[in-house]
């Protein structure tokens, strides 16, 4: 409708629509700079007043119709000679050339982040925007009239004073007004990400400025009718490969009548080659209109650019000529637009141009890049193309104004005295580290001594050649014949190794041909074996942990990796096979966003608040590889990331640098892998619960076997014979042994893959750098497990699904490889460091006299406490001998969790009664919370707000716990691998006693102070004693 709208004015109502768009485009710029600083800007001794905006952090649009509309109306009055024939009728002087650029200048330095990988974490609506931006169904009405509209600024400006405010839209400025750049961005400590953002903007800002100034093609614009801009469109998209009628047709754009043209055009830039017998006939390009190749053509994506600049050099190698890709020759632009070249010969510009080419000169590491440079000898050649044209078409009354190659030969001024931008290149010629640049280097040059020759043609008789160009076509011959052979051993090198791969294969095949076979037939029978001898387990009554866990038998699990195709069992000491995964702060779950992040490297994460204020979330897709087939498809995707070139970059969703890939299968994005592993509890773990200790018994014994340790600890720190006489004087727990050191059952490659996971899950959780010895490795593993689980069961919650059955495989894999890594991730961690962490998460419950300044259980999240302290057991359990079964320490670590859980949800409940309680008379378990409130009363000293209500409080612990309950049934489940009951794969009633029975708990859960009260009516006054807890009860702070 738009183009339409464009194509058939008359000249009254093309002047009449111009002023009413015109007053539409500053209504909606009124106040564009309200509420903006405004900064002053200055370089090469121009300034300008202009705004502070960054487009990486205000708001910005790709959708401006408004101005595109004008863009399409202003070519129209150049391109109808209306603003020549009747300009008082028109409001130019009205028009405000900062306005006219600012939002499409804030579009264009959105598309060049996104290419520089600052947008990632936006999701596909930005890159899906920005890709119909581009495509060719849409980009005749968005893109072109962005460049149209600059164009229209640009034209009505100082170039100066544009250049500046587009260095300062692609916060560039002070890169170029601090001339120490370079050097400053040589050194060990800068951020790599933050040099490689600044060097893709640089390159994006040059590729625009080409753009403004060598888009000439459009009728109005530039002095071409409309023949020749499809013509050009094709000689482009043929420059790429041959093309089909079919493919060429949909590669241009098309009018308003949805007709490309091409049918009256292509004959004159193309040639058809029939088909043979196996193909299509194409259209490939004539020879003489490859001098029409523009690099930079600006409907090129970025594979195309590739591909075209690949397909242009090899075809100028085969006909024995140079590979530069010089600039053609353009149009001359319409008065109207006229003053656009000027960029190239402005002062900031051959500032820009002159930093660039001096950090060429100085090589100075990460300062810049040979896409960079490429794309300021482009500029250089566009400037010499356009001086050399005016002075071929100069006329004797007419002055030439276009002097680049008089301002290229002279040097800087003092205070810098740099060299001249002629000096630099020809210090550049002769460099060894520049050698793909060095014909178009020449070519420059070449050009450079021919405009100097015509300039002084026009007074005197043509120059001979001076012996400098004779010995340089010398030099130039030789450098091609070097080529020559060079080309022909590498074609003979390959020739003998595609001979040697050739004959091993076959070697390989005809040694191999009944392994094949008999591999098939093994695997159909393991696996036709495993689903006969598949365990059907009762459902009378499943229990995840406790005397009356449900005994699983193991089952084999083989699976296949999606990479390499072969089937693998997953065993202790077998080749490592890993899930695909992503790991990420979170704030999902967050109850305090205002709370300032600490300082990762002093952070202790060993206790996680209540408020969940961020955790490390950890999601995986569920395809399976193996561990070395990954690291090779990694090391592959690093290698390509690093060969391409950054103006190559195509819209990435992300970072190789920072560790991340896409799953070969599914394209998912990934930064790590969990290993894969058989239930670990299997290994470690006696499911005989006869002769064990209550929690009473137990709780003594865990405490002698601490106070042992830590003993033992001062004794290697201080070295002295006190502690010495103190172990003797100590009667060691029965079957202790503190000073053995476990086998670790994995194998190496498993191991490398725990380890990996785990300084991935270190890493991108407290964002610091890996390190694998960092005792916190382990806690950053538990907790991320911890936090995924309660994700996970947050979301079934809000969906009203249940709890079980209902999860994708996806997470369903995900969960169980990372419950079954956080448990073993000890056996690759310090022993010693994962016992200390134990030691200190019990002395929250149960306090000793080594680890006083612990925080409150008001301020401990009760579901991560019970994760790390179950996975950090085995590390003191693996020194006891005393014939104690783990999953007694399983259970007594959860009903101890869970007891200080009840007490925490006490003492923050509601104690406002809401006139609804029952009318019949209080249940049992009504009443026995009541007498647990009561007793909370007299340890507290009264300050707890008394209640009557024993249905009010036990409906709020039934509230309060039923996460927890929820999250540790996921948690042993995955952890212990007994099945879900039937009952919590559906929603229904009484999920709470289910629930309980699932965990081994009593549906009256006070129960569990009554049966240990023993030693639990201690704790209970421990923990209603702290300071902390006492000043929440006089209100002078808050707990969630």
């Amino acid at each position: 409708m738009i183009s339409k709208l464009q194509s058939f004015f008359q000249e009254k109502v093309l002047i009449e629509a111009y002023k009413k768009c015109l007053a539409v485009l500053m209504q909606c710029h009124s106040g564009f700079t309200d509420g903006e600083q405004p900064i002053a800007l200055s370089m090469c001794g121009h300034s300008v007043d202009t705004i502070r905006y960054c487009v990486s952090q205000e708001k910005v649009s790709i959708h401006l119709p408004v101005s595109r509309l004008l863009a399409g109306l202003h070519v129209l009055l150049s391109k109808t000679e209306v603003a020549y024939k009747f300009p008082e009728l028109l409001p130019l002087s009205e028009l405000s050339p900062p306005m006219l650029i600012e939002h499409p200048l804030r579009c264009l330095v959105l598309c060049a982040q996104v290419h520089a990988g600052m947008w990632r974490r936006n999701g596909f609506s930005l890159v899906n925007q920005i890709y119909y931006y581009h495509n060719v169904k849409c980009r005749r009405e968005m893109f072109d009239k962005d460049i149209v509209m600059l164009q229209t600024g640009v034209s009505m400006m100082d170039p100066n004073h544009f250049l500046m405010i587009m260095l300062s839209r692609f916060e560039l400025y002070q890169i170029f007004s601090s001339p120490d750049y370079g050097k400053r961005f040589s050194t060990e400590n800068t951020n790599k990400d933050v040099v490689q953002q600044n060097n893709t903007l640089i390159e994006e800002m040059l590729y625009l400025i080409i753009m403004i100034v060598g888009e000439r093609f459009s009728p109005g614009i530039g002095q071409v009718n409309a023949t020749d801009e499809i013509k050009r469109e094709i000689i482009h998209q043929l420059s790429i490969r041959p093309m089909a009628h079919s493919e060429l047709v949909k590669a241009l754009p098309e009018d308003e009548n949805r007709e490309t043209g091409m049918e009256s055009v292509i004959e004159e830039v193309a040639c058809f080659k029939k088909p043979g017998l196996t193909g299509r006939g194409l259209y490939e390009l004539k020879p003489e209109c490859a001098k029409n190749f523009n690099l930079y053509f600006y409907h090129f994506s970025r594979a195309e650019q590739s591909k075209a600049e690949e397909a242009q050099r090899k075809l100028r190698r085969q006909n024995r000529e140079d590979t530069a890709l010089p600039p053609p020759a353009l149009p001359p632009f319409c008065p109207l637009f006229a003053s656009l070249v000027n960029i190239l010969q402005s002062d900031v510009m051959l500032c820009i141009m002159g930093t660039i080419l001096q950090w060429a000169v100085e090589h100075n590491g990460y300062a810049w890049s040979e896409s960079m440079l490429q794309r300021v000898l482009h500029l250089l050649g566009m400037a010499l193309q356009e001086e050399k044209q005016h002075l071929e078409n100069l006329s004797e009354e007419n002055v030439v104004t276009f002097t680049f190659t008089q301002k290229i030969s002279r040097p800087g001024e003092a205070p810098n005295n740099s060299p001249s931008i002629l000096a630099m290149l020809e210090t550049l010629q002769n460099a060894p580290h520049l050698e793909v640049h060095k014909d178009m280097i020449r070519w420059i040059l070449k050009t450079f001594n021919a405009i100097k020759k015509l300039r002084e043609s026009s007074s005197t008789s043509p120059v001979a050649e001076t012996e400098g160009t004779v010995m340089e076509e010398s030099s130039r011959d030789k450098d091609k014949a070097e080529r020559k052979r060079k080309a022909e051993i590498a074609r003979l090198r390959r020739e003998k190794i595609m001979a040697q791969m050739s004959e091993m294969q076959r070697h390989f095949i005809n040694e191999n041909k009944e392994l094949f076979q008999q591999t098939l037939e093994e695997l159909d029978t393991s696996t036709s074996g495993v689903n006969e001898t598949s365990p059907v387990i009762s459902d009378a009554k499943l229990t995840a942990l406790g005397p009356e866990q449900t005994r699983v038998a193991e089952q084999r699990q083989v699976v296949m990796c999606i990479l390499c195709q072969e089937e693998q069992e997953v065993k202790v000491d077998s080749r490592a096979m890993v899930l695909a995964a992503f790991i990420q702060r979170s704030t999902v779950l967050s109850k305090n966003r205002n709370k300032i992040a600490p300082d990762p490297e002093k952070y202790d994460p060993l206790f996680m608040h209540p408020d969940l204020s961020c955790g490390t979330h950890t999601g995986s897709c569920g395809h399976i590889m193996h561990a070395h087939c990954w690291q090779r498809y990694f090391d592959a995707v690093q290698a390509k990331e690093q060969r391409r070139q950054q103006r190559l970059r195509v819209h990435t969703s992300y970072d190789v640098e920072n560790g991340e890939f896409l799953c070969p299968l599914c394209e998912c994005l990934s930064n790590t892998v969990i290993p894969l592993l058989p239930p670990p509890r299997g290994l470690f773990n006696r499911l005989d619960f006869s002769g064990q200790p209550n929690l009473t018994q137990w709780v003594k014994t865990i405490s002698q076997q601490i106070k042992v340790l830590y003993l033992l600890r001062e004794e290697d720190c201080a070295g002295s014979s006190g502690s010495s006489e103190k172990m003797d004087q100590l009667q060691l727990p029965e079957g202790f042994r503190p000073n053995f050191k476990p086998k670790n059952p994995y194998s190496e490659s498993i191991k490398e893959m725990l380890t990996t996971f785990g300084t991935a899950t270190y890493k991108v959780g407290l964002k610091v750098h890996p390190n694998e010895e960092d005792p916190r490795v382990p806690i950053m593993c538990w907790g991320s497990c911890a936090y995924t689980i309660q994700t996970i069961e947050r979301i079934l919650a809000d969906e009203d699904k249940p709890l079980f059955g209902h999860l994708p495989c996806r997470q369903d894999d995900c969960l169980t490889s990372l419950t079954r890594f956080a448990a073993a991730h000890w056996t690759v961690s310090s022993l010693s460091a994962v016992q200390g962490h134990f030691c200190t998460l019990l002395a929250s419950l149960v306090p000793n006299e080594k680890n006083r300044n612990l925080p409150c259980i008001l301020d401990i999240d009760m579901f991560h406490l019970l994760v790390s302290l179950v996975l950090s057991f085995p590390a003191i359990h693996c020194q006891n001998f005393s014939g104690v079964s783990l999953g007694t320490g399983d259970l007594h670590l959860f009903h101890l969790v869970t007891m200080a859980h009840i007490i925490q949800i006490l003492l923050t409940s509601s104690t406002e009664e809401n006139g609804m309680d029952q009318e019949n008379a209080n249940t049992e378990e009504e009443v026995a919370v009541l007498t647990l409130y009561k007793f909370l009363c007299q340890c507290t000293g009264s300050a707890l707000k008394e209640s009557s209500s024993g249905w009010h409080l036990w409906r709020n612990l039934k509230a309060g716990i039923m996460p927890f309950l929820r999250c540790s049934a996921l948690f042993f489940h995955y952890l212990n691998g007994v099945p879900a009951p039937s009952e919590l794969q559906v929603n229904g009633t009484n999920q709470f006693e289910h629930l309980c029975s699932y965990l081994s708990l009593p549906n009256n859960l006070t129960c569990l102070f009554q049966e240990n009260s023993e030693v639990l009516n201690t704790l209970v006054e421990s923990w209603c004693s702290n300071n902390e807890v006492k000043r929440y009860l006089e209100g002078k702070r808050h707990a969630i």
